[in-house]
């Protein structure tokens, strides 16, 4: 569904570039994750892809034709939604959601349905200046999905959101996968990567470092052992086994009758110590 390759990009006025020959693919029904900091070059890529940023170098395919040969049509096929939604603040809820449907030339979803999907249905008459940042992220998830496009690229999708909202914002996006959907997310949620996105590259300074599946990547660079918690005269202790014939291992099993364990973990990195690692650089 997406095809990008050698993509370099410079902004107007800038000597020095942004992008420095970005190369990925996503087929269709993947989740894909950006990863990185502020000024990585996220959000560069993302509305390149969109086609609100022009005159870039390389090759980006959507569906199979370059963004740059693309007209007013592709946005019947793509869904945007940015970390920072803009809407007719004097307008009601219900009112900007008619006035977007309006828009399109294609089928739409009913609005009120799709309300109710992301627990707005009450908040319908009021206007938008009055929603919290929250509600206007779920507003905005509405609006992205009111075309039912075949590639949705978000932004930030769970900024805002307390975890209930975020739980009902993460379980739609699974299902518009689950629907065939081609998803771009960007974000420096590792959480919600690690919980969203089949696989994830990890941008920093206009380049990828790295790409791969969260669970692979967490195989790969974690430690192949398993921590236990156990008390021991009352004092919390830990012990430490190596992961490879844990099940043939006699000290551990003896150990674990001795010591009933509170806890077991396995150490598999997560995505932040991974792209630390990786980048050399914290996510911020």
């Amino acid at each position: 569904m997406i095809h990008v390759q050698g993509l370099q990009f410079t902004y107007p006025g800038q000597k020095e570039r942004t992008l420095h020959g970005l190369s990925f693919d996503i087929p269709r029904g993947e989740i894909f994750g950006f990863l990185g900091p502020s000024g990585a070059g996220k959000s560069t890529t993302q509305k390149l892809l969109i086609g609100v940023l022009k005159g870039y170098q390389g090759s980006m395919k959507v569906m199979g034709k370059e963004i740059r040969e693309t007209g007013s049509d592709y946005y019947e096929h793509i869904g945007v939604a940015f970390e920072f939604p803009n809407f007719y603040n004097k307008f009601t809820v219900l009112e900007n959601m008619k006035l977007f449907r309006s828009l399109y030339r294609g089928n739409t979803e009913e609005p009120m349905r799709l309300l109710e999907q992301v627990d707005l249905t009450n908040a319908a008459d009021m206007k938008v200046s009055q929603l919290s940042k929250g509600m206007k992220m779920r507003l905005n998830f509405c609006r992205v999905l009111m075309h039912d496009p075949d590639i949705l690229f978000l932004d930030e999708p769970t900024s805002g959101l307390d975890p209930v909202n975020a739980k009902i914002m993460k379980e739609m996006i699974l299902a518009k996968k689950a629907a065939g959907k081609t998803i771009l997310l960007t974000t420096h949620n590792m959480q919600a990567a690690e919980e969203l996105c089949d696989r994830v590259a990890f941008i920093l300074d206009g380049e990828i470092k790295l790409i791969d599946s969260p669970r692979e990547l967490k195989l790969r660079k974690g430690r192949r052992t398993i921590r236990i918690e156990y008390r021991r005269d009352g004092e919390l202790q830990e012990g430490i086994f190596p992961l490879e014939g844990i099940g043939e291992n006699d000290q551990f099993l003896t150990f674990i009758r001795k010591y009933p364990p509170e806890t077991i973990h396995s150490q598999e990195a997560t995505l932040e110590q991974i792209f630390i690692e990786v980048t050399g650089r914290q996510l911020t």
